[in-house]
């Protein structure tokens, strides 16, 4: 009679002993590690089931463990479903995934935005629950995601052409009062103004040469917009058009040929930093995004997956990555300071040699002000 443990897997072979105790697998089967659930899946051959790597179970040894990569694998190599961690049903991460997908679709068909006890009804969860659940999926709050919604319904119906009270009523607004009293902060700009492509708003910028290539730097009265970097001059002013079509570009002038020296002095050496006022205009949860990406120190990097803990969001690790694709701000909100886990570098707006070459600066400048305190250092700090 045959027994699961006298049966090898027929497609991926078993790892077993030393090697499954040196393979980069067992480190997630020893810490439980939710995240690499549905990547692979292990068995144990004294049990004959086979489970997720988040198993809650007695962790098993090593020796008598074998790894693979799919459920079926796993089933062919004479191995049962676990009762605990249920390998063959949808895991917690994909069902609370779907209860978020489905209520943020009731959020975004919804006039207005659905008290957050009607959400959590649906969810069959209680408020504070789904709240918390919802949050760690999106980034965003209900409420917030709610008013994402609006703000971005407000933006396609005014860029269409509508009018500022047709707009309001059409977005979920209950009052045009209402409307007018987000818009200025969720637009950048008063309503009639964001309709006529930023008609009568001044933007003075200047086009400049770095290190790194052709640098456009732009500026509203409230503070840097954008710092574009690229080898095309004309396409870095064309994308600047595009982003406010009816706006009042101007040229720099002397004092604005001072801020645009300071931000090429940031890219030459971005470890110094940039003190000047930004004018950052993005959704809630890309502003949370930048301003977690602003707090990374100079010559240190994080990856997406921290930055998605650190605001509050583990599960949002793509929609972080979005949110750097998407940040207009070159350097001085730095983005290139974002790595993958593994500490390799990923896409970058404006090319990974680019990106490449900041963090080699940054690190140098850390290296030597390291250095250069180690030498200051008295015998007795030493």
């Amino acid at each position: 009679m045959n027994s699961a443990a006298s049966v090898l897997p027929t497609v991926e072979p078993a790892r077993t002993g030393p090697a499954a105790e040196h393979d980069p697998r067992w480190a997630a089967v020893r810490t439980r590690d939710a995240s690499a659930d549905g990547q692979f899946y292990y068995a144990v051959r004294t049990t004959g089931v086979y489970c997720r790597p988040s198993c809650p179970s007695r962790t098993p040894r090593p020796e008598n463990v074998s790894f693979h990569a799919s459920r079926e694998d796993a089933e062919r190599a004479g191995y049962r479903p676990c009762r605990r961690c249920r390998p063959d049903a949808p895991s917690l991460e994909e069902r609370q995934r779907a209860l978020v997908t489905a209520a943020c679709r009731a959020i975004e068909d919804a006039a207005g935005p659905p008290p957050l006890a009607e959400l959590a009804a649906q969810a069959g969860l209680s408020s504070s629950r789904f709240h918390r659940i919802f949050r760690a999926h999106t980034g965003l709050t209900p409420r917030a995601y709610a008013q994402a919604i609006r703000a971005a319904r407000s933006r396609s119906l005014l860029g269409d052409g509508e009018a500022a009270t047709d707009t309001a009523y059409a977005a979920g607004y209950n009052s045009a009062s209402r409307f007018y009293a987000d818009a200025t902060p969720m637009l950048g700009m008063a309503p009639s103004r964001f309709r006529n492509g930023g008609d009568g708003i001044e933007i003075r910028f200047a086009v400049g040469a770095c290190t790194l290539g052709d640098i456009l730097v732009a500026a509203t009265a409230q503070g840097i917009c954008a710092i574009l970097l690229g080898d095309d001059a004309d396409a870095l002013l064309q994308d600047l058009q595009h982003r406010f079509p009816r706006a009042q570009l101007v040229g720099g002038d002397a004092t604005f040929e001072h801020t645009v020296a300071c931000v090429v002095g940031l890219v030459e050496a971005p470890a110094i930093g940039l003190d000047l006022p930004l004018d950052i205009r993005g959704t809630a949860f890309q502003q949370r995004v930048w301003e977690a990406l602003r707090r990374i120190p100079a010559g240190s990097t994080a990856s997406y997956a921290e930055i998605a803990e650190r605001i509050g969001a583990p599960a949002a690790v793509r929609a972080v990555a979005g949110a750097c694709a998407a940040n207009p701000i070159a350097v001085a909100i730095p983005c290139h300071r974002v790595v993958r886990s593994d500490g390799g570098l990923s896409g970058y707006r404006w090319g990974v040699e680019r990106k490449r070459a900041l963090l080699a600066r940054e690190r140098a400048a850390r290296t030597e002000t390291d250095l250069f305190a180690a030498d200051t250092q008295s015998p007795a700090e030493r």
